[in-house]
């Protein structure tokens, strides 16, 4: 298992070297079926009844994203499951895309008033509760969410406020219509769930860093129209590739080569696509407006092979892709060999004598103080550099114009003491 440290795991070999755990299974064909019939194109979210009505794309996003948190305070207050949340929000999602937020007068025989996106939350929450059975009494519900939408959470309410009538007749009354407008479909796949089994499939289930991660993808995902977009499974690994990516794990692929992506049954390039949807939205918060970006992007049509998150088995099918990659990382340790070495002749000019440049290529203080005794005392040699008395004529007299050919500059020597030392 790996560390619970802070420090970021290189790689997660639990699946390799324990025994051989089942891949996750899929849902149910008719689950799916029923999903995919909820699912849109990006193009197709820009035509929702309240975009057709007049509203923004971009208010419409900030309007669904109230509802979704009124759901979430009003939750906290009844101390319900993250996983009753998350269906409310996906109710409350799919009911606006068949009822505008604002009034509808493009038909003036036929108008449609508005439906306002807190009475919807409540509703749908209420109705999640009885489908996760996580029941509440409908006085404790209608307490919870007078206290929300007034932001009074030590509001005291009873039976003789007409908020609470007005809330609880509100709530009946649209239960109704929403279940129609769900077409009684209201059996989901959590992201959730199949988010911890991957994590236990992968052998990450105690990496506190990773799922937490992970979660916290999941969560900030319910304020989006994500649920619009994925199914649930795509939308769980999207939270396990992005959590790998933030915590450096990789997964390695099963006995047959197949990458951790195609073994939990999800394509690289939906789940790729989610994560930038998501990484467009955290840009977009309006506590970020104006600052500069600071997620990347991951190409969606990138190579798989050399996929972040995935660690290619050894001996499987990709062995010129290892090659490649195992040559690539040569050249960078190669590369990154020569500039230690660099610093470390830098750093060791920068060390003696106080951190002041030696002209001398690096060398210590007692080698170069052995070397001007020798220069003090015959004259023969400087710094590797032999003298050329009475041959062409040439005779340099303390090396000095040895070291100004070579184009070091030497310090300024003295005459020389009895001793036959130099001072400087």
């Amino acid at each position: 298992m790996p560390s619970l440290s802070t420090q970021p795991q290189r790689a997660s070999t639990s699946n390799a070297t324990s025994p051989a755990r089942p891949p996750p299974t899929l849902p149910n064909e008719l689950l799916i079926l029923a999903e995919s019939q909820w699912l849109f194109t990006e193009s197709e979210l820009l035509l929702t009844p309240s975009i057709l009505a007049g509203l923004s794309p971009q208010k419409e996003r900030e309007s669904r994203g109230k509802g979704v948190n009124f759901i979430l305070q009003a939750g906290i207050m009844l101390k319900l499951p993250q996983i009753t949340l998350a269906t409310a929000s996906v109710f409350l999602h799919r009911f606006f895309m068949r009822h505008s937020m604002v009034d509808d007068k493009r038909d003036p025989e036929r108008p449609k008033p508005a439906m306002h996106y807190y009475s919807v939350a409540a509703t749908a929450l209420f109705l999640a509760t009885k489908v996760e059975e996580n029941c509440r009494k409908m006085k404790e519900l209608v307490v919870a969410c007078v206290r929300v939408a007034q932001k009074n959470p030590g509001k005291v309410v009873d039976e003789q406020d007409k908020e609470y009538w007005r809330w609880r007749d509100t709530i009946l009354q649209l239960e109704d219509l929403l279940l129609e407008s769900l077409c009684f479909d209201l059996t989901l796949e959590s992201p959730y769930k199949t988010l911890l089994k991957l994590l236990v499939y992968f052998g990450e289930g105690n990496n506190k860093r990773l799922r937490n991660a992970a979660w916290a993808f999941v969560n900030d995902s319910c304020l989006t129209m994500l649920c619009l977009l994925f199914s649930s499974r795509t939308i769980a690994a999207s939270a396990l590739y992005a959590a790998a990516r933030h915590c450096d794990v990789r997964f390695a692929d099963d006995v047959d080569g197949r990458p951790w992506w195609e073994v939990v049954g999800v394509e690289l390039k939906n789940v790729r696509k989610a994560c930038n949807y998501m990484a467009g939205f955290y840009e977009n918060t309006p506590l970020r407006s104006g600052e500069g970006s600071n997620y990347e992007k991951t190409p969606e049509d990138g190579d798989e092979l050399f996929a972040k998150t995935r660690e290619v088995r050894s001996g499987s099918g990709s062995e010129l892709g290892m090659g490649v990659a195992g040559g690539i990382g040569e050249r960078r340790s190669s590369t990154g060999s020569n500039e230690s070495k660099a610093s470390e002749g830098s750093k060791k000019r920068e060390r003696d004598e106080g951190g002041e440049d030696v002209p001398w290529g690096g060398e210590g203080k007692e080698e170069r103080e052995g070397k001007r005794r020798k220069i003090g005392e015959n004259g023969t040699e400087t710094n590797g550099v032999k003298e050329t008395n009475g041959v062409g004529g040439e005779k340099h007299t303390n090396g000095t114009a040895a070291h100004e050919a070579s184009g070091l500059v030497s310090p300024k020597l003295d005459d020389a003491s009895e001793e036959g030392e130099v001072e400087p």
